[in-house]
């Protein structure tokens, strides 16, 4: 592990043990999507890996919504989050200073994008939006990109109707995270739902990468018994991000131990990245402007 790290810092100046001069700890969140032990098994080799660049004690943080990872951030108890775009925006509109978006998800064809994917159990005769008109939709986190602000800005210029329960839906139910919404459907305490994936390769593996390629890995579900209802137009995939406060030399460390990460061990990337990917590649704030829009707009 040390000679992977060592390639995977070689462009920085500073050894692992000059840092602990600068900082004590170093604090990583883990947004929601999977229960708590997984998240945490899917990320303890970036965990190691970091540890072992820094020279630091470094901690894991798996909150149990999207907010504690987004308030971890603003309150500078956590370092470093790979965030949905939705939850950047909260962050962004809340401190614009927080935090700084370095790199992002890259998919098999090099798109950044994906899709939050409506889906029901194919034996329930739901097979579009149509079919759901009084029945219960399932949304994971109020912070979810996928889970809740695309879809209830695309859905109702779909429908024509708002997202209110008995509007167009009998009742629109918050699961709490995209597992609980794959879990939920799949048992039947829902009609339907919504999660993200990227869209490609194929279905029955839960597409490439995404909640419902985790899904299927742990075994939770069999994409047989599933089918796509809706799909949204591409949204940008969420970045991550780093605590703006700390030293350059640390930030710079952490942007190239993760940029270098599928290369150096596609095990540990493919865990980071909730299944298959090209990596990680340099992203701005300037990619997310339109979703801080959206998120601005759905408050007023």
């Amino acid at each position: 592990m040390k000679q992977v790290i060592c390639a995977l810092v070689a462009t920085t100046a500073l050894t692992s043990g000059a840092f602990a001069q600068e900082i004590s700890e170093f604090r990583i969140g883990i947004l929601g999507g999977e229960n708590a032990q997984d998240r945490l098994n899917s990320n303890e080799c970036l965990r190691a890996y970091t540890e072992e660049a820094l020279g630091v004690p470094t901690k894991l943080f798996a909150p149990a919504d999207y907010n504690g990872v987004i308030q971890g951030l603003l309150g500078g108890t956590l370092d470093m989050a790979w965030l949905g775009a939705s939850s950047y925006a909260a962050v962004h509109i809340q401190d614009p200073q927080a935090v700084e978006p370095v790199l992002v998800k890259i998919n098999l064809d090099g798109s950044y994008g994906y899709h939050s994917i409506g889906f029901a159990r194919k034996d329930s005769g739901i097979a579009s939006l149509d079919d759901m008109q009084g029945k219960v939709f399932g949304f994971g986190d109020p912070n979810s990109t996928s889970g809740y602000l695309i879809p209830s800005i695309e859905i109702p210029q779909e429908t024509g109707k708002t997202m209110n329960s008995g509007d167009y839906f009998g009742e629109v139910k918050f699961t709490g995270g995209h597992e609980q919404t794959i879990v939920a459907v799949n048992n039947g305490d829902v009609n339907a739902g919504v999660t993200w994936a990227d869209g490609q390769g194929n279905w029955e593996d839960g597409y490439n990468s995404g909640a419902l390629r985790k899904a299927v890995d742990a075994g939770l579900v069999d994409m047989n018994d599933l089918v796509e209802i809706w799909r949204s137009n591409p949204i940008p995939e969420g970045p991550i991000v780093l605590r703006s406060s700390m030293p350059a030399e640390v930030k710079a460390t952490m942007t190239a131990l993760v940029d270098g990460l599928h290369e150096a061990d596609a095990d540990c990337a493919y865990g980071v990245a909730a299944g298959e990917s090209l990596g990680f590649d340099p992203i701005t704030h300037d990619a997310y402007v339109s979703i801080v829009e959206a998120r601005k707009a759905k408050a007023n």
